[in-house]
Formats: C-alpha cells, sequence, structure tokens
C-alpha cells in the first residue's frame, strides 16, 4: 500500500493556524511577541531579497534569517543542486563508506582557507563551535577557553559556556570552566594566558551583538600570544563568514592572521539544509583522531549528508561565478557611507559602523530638551526600546524586516541577502530617512507606539 501525502493540501487547510499551532504546542512566547510589537505577519512566498505577503505586497527582507539567506531565498542554483541529489538516490549515511561529497565540499572550503587543512561537518553554528572547543581541549591538554564580553557563539550547553552575555546564561549553571575577558584588551588576556591552563580563545571578528570589530590589530596580536603560550585562536565565523564583510572571512580582512580553527555555518546552507563546519590544521585533527580506535570520537548523526553537502557545493559555486563577496563589499560600502551621512542630520542618530553587508546602526541621547525628554522616558522604562521603535515603523509602512541588534540595545543590525544591489539600497536608506523625519518631529505615530511599548516593558519587569 502506497501512502499519499500531500503538502499543499496540508498547507491550504491549515496555515491560517500557524500562530495559534505556535503559541499551542512551540514556543509560546514567540506569537505573543510577535503580536506585541505587530509583527504578526502573513509571508505567502519569498524569492531572493523579498518577501509577499496574501495580497502581494512585497517586504524586504535585511535580515536574511539572521545571516542564513545569503543568497536569498530560494535560489535557482542551489534548488537545482538539491533536486539533483534527491533524484540521484544516493547510498547516503551508511556510515561505512566514504561519500564524494563532503570531501569536495571540503576541498572548496579550504581552497578559500589557504592555512587550513580538514574540515569536520556537523548541523548548525553552535555545533561547530562546540567542536572547536573540543578539538583545543584535547589538541592544548588543557581545560579553560577564554572568550569576550558579549559574544555570541550559540546556545547549547558548550558553546553558551563562552556566550558573553548573562541573560542568555541565568539558570542554565554550571557551566564548563571557561572565562571572559574584555573584547579587544590585550592585557587582559596575556594575564589569563600567563595561569598556564588556557587551551584557546573564541572570538568573532566582529560581534554580532552591537555590530563592534576588533581593535586594528587585535588578531594578530592576540595569536602571537596565544601562540607564544601554547594555545589556539579560534575565529567564529559563523555569521560573518561567506562574504558577509566583503571578504570571505572577516578575519582576512587584518594582515598575518591565521586561526587555527575556524567555525563557519549559516550562509553555506543556501538557507535550506542545516550545516556547519569546523576548519583546522592538520596536527590538530591528527591530534583528535589519532587512531583507529578513536575514528568516532567526535561525529554527528546527520553531518555531511549529501543534501547539505550539495547545498554548500551549490552556495560556493554561485559565490565564485556570481562574484558575490564583491557585490557585498560594494554595496555594503555604499549603504553605510549613505547611512553615515545622515548622522549629522538627526541627533537621535549616533553611529553607524561595521563592514561589507553588516551594519549597526546605532541611536543615542538627543540634545533638543523635547527629544531629550521623550529618550528619557523610553530609557527608563527599558533600554533599547528606541531602536523596536524604529524597527516597527519600518516594516509596517515601509515593508522592511530588520531587528534589533540584541537585548537592551539602542543599535539596528543589517545583515541583508548578499545579492542585494542598488535597488534595496535606495528603498531602505529612504525609508529609513522618512522614519527618522517622524521621529524627530516631536509627534507622529512613532511615539504613540512608544506609549504601547512602555507598558509592555513595565508589565514584564
Amino acid at each position: 500500500m502506497t501512502t499519499e501525502f500531500d503538502l499543499g493540501a496540508l498547507l491550504a487547510e491549515r496555515g491560517a493556524e500557524r500562530y495559534e499551532l505556535h503559541g499551542r504546542y512551540l514556543n509560546h512566547q514567540l506569537p505573543r511577541m510577535l503580536h506585541t510589537i505587530g509583527f504578526d505577519k502573513v509571508y505567502e512566498r519569498g524569492e531572493g531579497a523579498y518577501f509577499w505577503d496574501a495580497d502581494g505586497n512585497d517586504y524586504l527582507d535585511m535580515l536574511a534569517g539572521f545571516g542564513v539567506m545569503g543568497l536569498g531565498r530560494h535560489h535557482p542554483v542551489v534548488r537545482k543542486a538539491l533536486h539533483d541529489v534527491l533524484d540521484a538516490q544516493l547510498a547516503d549515511l551508511t556510515r561505512f563508506d566514504c561519500q564524494p561529497l563532503p570531501g569536495l565540499l571540503a576541498e572548496k572550503l579550504l581552497a578559500h582557507s589557504p592555512h587550513l587543512d580538514r574540515v569536520f561537518f556537523g548541523n548548525s553554528g553552535t555545533e561547530a563551535v562546540e567542536t572547536a572547543l573540543k578539538f583545543a581541549r584535547y589538541a592544548t591538554g588543557r581545560p579553560r577557553v577564554l572568550y569576550c564580553d558579549h559574544a555570541f557563539h550559540g546556545l547549547t550547553t558548550g558553546s553558551l559556556s563562552v556566550n558573553g552575555e548573562d541573560g542568555f546564561r541565568d539558570g542554565f549553571a554550571p557551566l564548563l570552566p571557561d572565562t571572559a575577558v574584555p573584547f579587544g584588551d590585550l592585557d587582559a588576556l596575556a594575564r589569563e594566558l600567563n595561569k598556564g591552563d588556557v587551551a584557546a580563545l573564541i572570538v568573532e571578528p566582529i560581534q554580532g551583538k552591537g555590530v563592534h570589530e576588533t581593535p586594528p590589530g587585535y588578531l594578530r596580536a592576540a595569536q602571537e600570544l596565544l601562540h607564544q603560550h601554547k594555545a589556539l585562536l579560534i575565529a567564529d565565523e559563523v555569521q560573518t563568514g561567506l562574504g558577509r564583510t566583503g571578504d570571505f572571512y572577516a578575519h582576512q580582512h587584518e594582515e598575518g592572521v591565521e586561526p587555527d580553527l575556524v567555525c563557519v555555518a549559516k550562509a553555506l546552507s543556501g538557507g535550506y539544509v542545516p550545516v556547519g563546519a569546523t576548519l583546522g590544521k592538520d596536527w590538530i585533527f591528527k591530534k583528535v583522531y589519532s587512531s583507529m580506535d578513536r575514528v568516532l570520537v567526535h561525529s554527528a548523526s546527520f553531518g555531511s549528508n549529501a543534501q547539505a553537502m550539495a547545498a554548500g557545493l551549490a552556495v560556493l559555486s554561485v559565490m565564485e561565478n556570481d562574484q558575490i563577496v564583491a557585490n557585498a563589499r560594494a554595496t555594503g560600502d555604499s549603504l553605510r557611507s549613505r547611512l553615515a551621512a545622515l548622522v549629522d542630520k538627526y541627533e537621535l542618530l549616533a553611529d553607524v559602523r561595521g563592514r561589507g553587508l553588516m551594519i549597526g546602526i546605532e541611536f543615542g541621547k538627543p540634545r533638543s530638551l523635547k527629544l531629550r525628554s521623550r529618550w528619557t522616558m523610553l530609557q527608563a522604562a527599558r533600554k533599547g526600546l528606541f531602536a523596536q521603535m524604529v524597527v516597527v515603523p519600518l516594516l509596517q509602512r515601509h515593508r522592511i524586516l530588520t531587528q534589533v541588534s540584541g537585548d537592551h540595545l539602542e543599535v539596528i543590525k543589517l545583515i541583508p541577502p548578499l545579492i542585494i544591489g542598488e535597488r534595496e539600497v535606495d528603498r531602505f536608506v529612504d525609508a529609513f530617512t522618512a522614519v527618522m523625519d517622524d521621529a524627530h518631529s516631536g509627534g507622529g505615530l512613532m511615539w504613540d507606539f512608544s506609549k504601547t511599548l512602555v507598558k509592555q516593558a513595565v508589565a514584564n519587569r
């Protein structure tokens, strides 16, 4: 008997229940939050850098699924690769053979990573970090990994141990015996290394929270300090890698930086099949996998599956053939410079920073008395509410999806698909300018909405 399953019919019958189903069976706070801020949209279709609702309205995606959709949604080359690999009916995940696709994807990734030699494939960014933590500890024989204040490296227990944000860590102790150091502080790094028990420093070349770049020369100096103390440098490129910052990796912006381990994920998936990768030096892998008895000492049940490998190969092919990295650099420079030109125009706009298509827009206390009093009201209720006030009208009035860069931050982070061009830059800058005009007018819908946010913040205390 052949079982029939009609996905289209199921979605047609039950799709309208999406928010109710999520509230009943999944994280009940997510639909509640979306309803509160007016983000409870119903998107029917996605393609490239856009969504469409049932009425045919388009929405510009400046979030890219937290960076997963590097090539936008449903890229035809990635789609074809997945159709092809499914049609090939490969003998996948037998566990006792060596399929060609993992080796081919590793070869292609390592071609962009000339100082690295081997790859472990897992299923996510946090798993890539977990792999790096294990490999660093085993290779050095030391227990402690250093991480930076405000870092984000994932939410599984190991990666949470190197997460620099208390809001994520609270209530999940005890964690691993790792230690935070101030971001960019070489003296603090040296003090910890002098204790002799440090396996590695893990660092984002550009922190996702707040979009803060390491100070010039920091990564190379940190690398030298670490190697002097026989410790390793781990670069977390889960969000910053694969062209996001205008180079293949963000650490490549600084000459002479050659991390011992590099973590990637997100955009490598093509937005379809989860995949994470930990790239490392040959001696590290050979120490971990030191004998046939240790052949499975670190593995992943779905790691290296054919669909993920095919998606990764297709993504890298598009990046190379369509000059995606160069586009991210040029388009990002254009968007950032046009936004930076607005800092002197708007007193609520404090800074615009970043690299490539990873841009932070920071808001700050205004000079004028009327605006300052309203700013103070928002800050008293909850820091970060003004940035949320900007994000909401960008979506509601201009159909542009963005995010606040982190809890209690007055920063919006832009991480759009790497395929956007001047048309999308024009649309965002025009919309952002209109929202800023409204915010500085002293009245209007933005400040009316602020009352809703303040009430919600007070209720949640």
